[in-house]
């Protein structure tokens, strides 16, 4: 039978309190367990970390000693307890590393998504599913109004013209996966990466994820206009060169107020939209679906008298 307080959220965030762990806190805690490195979901600090081996190699490199002062690793499918609560890695296709988290307890399997997607991405392991009682899937863009545009006709607006490109990005996933594009789509394309990018793609070659072609950004090559370089940079790099001359600007994203004031949009999201939500439930086939991070409320409309929608993170 289905424990519908098998999850709940509280100040630290969500905590299943039959494990005495938490899945992804948002403050630091005794047991995490952490489905990928991206800050919002990996914070600093943890007694005990659980996770994949790319996501703790990551953690380490951005947290240095405060990653985790204890760091357990597990690879795909290897099961681990966690006080009765028996628990598993399935890839999850965001990110380098990046896992759902399959518990099962008393004979109920609950699957936490964490970030994922149903896309082709080959600078991490592809999405795998599995079957569970309940599914607890994020919901940032669970809106039928919402549907990713191709990622390949995205990256080839790059193409059209040969002016250099200040291409904002995170650093963790996003530069990776548009390195790969563009080595794809826009071979023509030279491309420059912030500093804080290289040690990140070292891990991804560690791992044997060779995004592809890149050099380390010098101020001497962006200052020669129309030589069909892109440029990728950080959230905060972007933002600070507001007035860049001789380039086009554009970020990499699926959200749109992120596209405001630049030159290009590039569409290319690392999270599922509607139509990937609906066939990741027909894949799991659960019972129930719990939502997080978003608005789960179309889905809750959708799925009326055909399967209980519950909102973790709204009143039900």
């Amino acid at each position: 039978m289905i424990i519908n307080d098998f999850l709940v959220i509280n100040e630290r965030g969500l905590y299943c309190r039959y494990g005495d762990f938490y899945l992804d806190p948002q403050m630091a805690s005794a047991n995490a367990v952490i489905s990928h490195a991206h800050g919002d979901h990996a914070v600093r600090g943890n007694a005990y970390v659980y996770c994949t081996p790319a996501t703790a190699a990551i953690m380490q490199h951005r947290y240095q000693k405060n990653a985790g002062n204890n760091i357990l690793t597990y690879d795909w499918s290897e099961s681990f307890d966690l006080n009765g609560v028996s628990i598993c890695f399935i890839p999850a296709g965001h990110i380098l590393g990046s896992a759902q988290v399959l518990m099962e307890y008393k004979g109920v399997r609950y699957l936490y998504t964490g970030d994922y997607k149903l896309q082709d991405d080959a600078t991490c392991e592809k999405i795998e599913f599995v079957k569970a009682d309940v599914l607890i899937t994020e919901s940032t863009f669970a809106d039928p109004a919402v549907q990713h545009p191709s990622v390949s006709d995205e990256i080839k607006k790059l193409n059209l013209f040969n002016h250099n490109v200040l291409l904002g990005a995170y650093s963790l996933g996003k530069a990776q996966r548009l390195i790969s594009l563009m080595s794809d789509h826009c071979p023509q394309r030279q491309i420059l990466v912030h500093h804080s990018i290289i040690g990140l793609n070292r891990i991804y070659e560690q791992f044997g994820f060779h995004p592809g072609k890149y050099e380390l950004y010098t101020r001497k090559q962006m200052k020669q206009p129309d030589q069909n370089l892109v440029y990728i940079v950080p959230p905060l790099t972007f933002n600070s060169y507001i007035r860049a001359k001789n380039v086009v600007r554009a970020f990499a994203s699926g959200w749109m107020n992120l596209q405001t004031n630049n030159d290009l949009k590039i569409l290319i999201s690392d999270h599922v939209d509607w139509n990937d939500i609906l066939s990741m439930i027909k894949q799991v086939e659960p019972s129930e679906v719990w939502t997080l991070h978003g608005n789960g409320k179309h889905l809750k409309s959708y799925f009326t008298d055909q399967l209980t929608v519950k909102l973790l993170n709204y009143a039900d």
